[in-house]
């Protein structure tokens, strides 16, 4: 018994061994795939930072208007992404030197990243312009040089490097991984750690207190100024001329449908014997005493949409004066949300394009737009007019549309290829 103990566990002890050979020669088989990608994800985002922030330019001060502050957190940022690019082209140089590969996207990637860090590598040979004659320039041959003239400079050929020749037995970045590693491993890489944790949290929390600040000035500048003062002028101002109860026609007609449901009951009610029988003069009473009642709730109405138009002007205005004054915030609410926005996979770029689309310009789309222009109307006191909400709807989500689809052939198609396939996948 104890032997078949022993020779069970022997067979479970060699199927685990075997599972994990298996696991480590498909980690070490997918190596080169996977450090490409990586670099040219980090490519990409450099690339991305490029487009938004430097207007497809090197990110430099030369390129951009920003602060030392900001402008260091780029640099910060690229050197960080040059980095693992390196590493990871190291790590994919040296896994496929053991490995066949033979696939056309590879080549494409690398053709990306080449063209992404070729802005970033020093030059370390350069052509001196002043010694080379211009081909449409004639020659001037003297006889008493000319023997010296057609001598060969054994100088000159020496300066031409040969593109055949070979900068090392290593190549530079590995190198450039051996520094990244004692870097690591310096006394000072905790302390630079912590130095960039503190700094992304610093960020996080300015990037969410400004988007804070935009929701909640505009709103509680509306709501303060309409109450302390834009109404309490408005009811002064109109109070002295009652006639007005209504702004437009639409709520006039819904008074008197009021009125008249309310009559109706009336009558209703005094025909099933569920209340006391009036007179004709006690049934004219009710209808009056309600009649007022419904004049002032649309008075009130009517002066709470007059001034919602001026509380809203306010609202826009001071929306604006934080927006101005906030140069700075703005910065790192866009680094912040392409953070968010790149770390995304491409599973959930593509899912959340589909849905936004789908919301603003989809077949079910109109519904919604209708909604919201009625509601607008209605809150600035403006009829709801069916022609021009149809005009709009046939219009502004067609121009939406197109504006999605030229974003998304301009520039997901560069910025994110992946995410375009899985968004075309998603689709069909």
């Amino acid at each position: 018994m104890k032997s078949s103990f022993i020779t069970k566990n022997a067979g479970l002890l060699r199927q685990k061994i075997r599972d994990y050979i298996l696991t480590v020669k498909q980690w070490f088989v997918s190596t080169p795939e996977r450090a490409l990608l990586e670099a040219y994800e980090a490519a990409q985002i450099i690339r991305n930072i490029e487009i938004e922030h430097f207007g497809g330019q090197k990110i430099s001060a030369s390129s951009g208007n920003y602060t030392a502050n900001v402008m260091s957190y780029w640099e910060g940022y690229l050197n960080k992404n040059l980095t693992i690019i390196n590493i990871k082209l190291a790590e994919f140089r040296v896994s496929r030197s053991m490995l066949e590969m033979a696939n056309s996207t590879i080549l494409e990637k690398l053709q990306f990243i080449d063209d992404v860090i070729a802005k970033y590598t020093p030059r370390t040979e350069q052509i001196n312009n002043s010694d080379v004659v211009k081909s449409s320039e004639p020659l001037t041959i003297d006889n008493n040089i000319a023997p010296q003239a057609v001598k060969p400079s054994n100088n000159r050929v020496n300066q031409v490097p040969n593109l055949n020749q070979k900068t090392g037995i290593l190549p530079r970045s590995l190198g450039r991984t051996i520094n990244r590693i004692k870097t690591d491993l310096s006394p000072q890489a905790e302390a630079e750690f912590v130095k960039n944790y503190q700094r992304s949290r610093n960020r996080t929390r300015t990037a969410l207190r400004f988007f804070l600040i935009l929701i909640l000035v505009p709103l509680l500048t509306q709501h303060f100024s309409k109450q302390l003062f834009i109404n309490p002028l408005v009811e002064r101002a109109r109070g002295e001329r009652t006639t007005e109860i209504f702004l437009n026609s639409e709520m006039e007609e819904k008074a008197l449908n009021e009125l008249k449901s309310f009559e109706s009951k009336l009558k209703f009610e005094s025909l099933l014997q569920e209340a006391p029988a009036l007179s004709p003069e006690g049934i004219r009473e009710k209808i009056q005493e309600k009649a007022i009642e419904i004049a002032e709730e649309f008075n009130h109405e009517s002066n709470s949409a007059i001034s919602n138009v001026f509380a809203d002007l306010i609202s826009l205005v001071a929306f604006a004066i934080v927006v101005a004054t906030s140069k700075r915030e703005i910065a790192i609410v866009k680094s912040f949300i392409d953070d968010i926005v790149y770390g995304l996979s491409d599973s959930a770029k593509a899912f959340l394009i589909i849905l936004f689309t789908d919301i603003f310009v989809g077949f079910h789309s109109p519904h919604g737009w209708e909604v919201l222009l009625e509601g607008f109307a209605e809150h600035l006191g403006l009829p709801a007019n069916e022609s021009a909400i149809y005009l709009f709807i046939a219009t502004f989500p067609v121009i939406l549309d197109t504006i999605f689809k030229y974003w998304i052939f301009r520039y997901l198609s560069r910025l994110s290829p992946s995410a375009l396939a899985t968004m075309k996948e998603m689709n069909e």
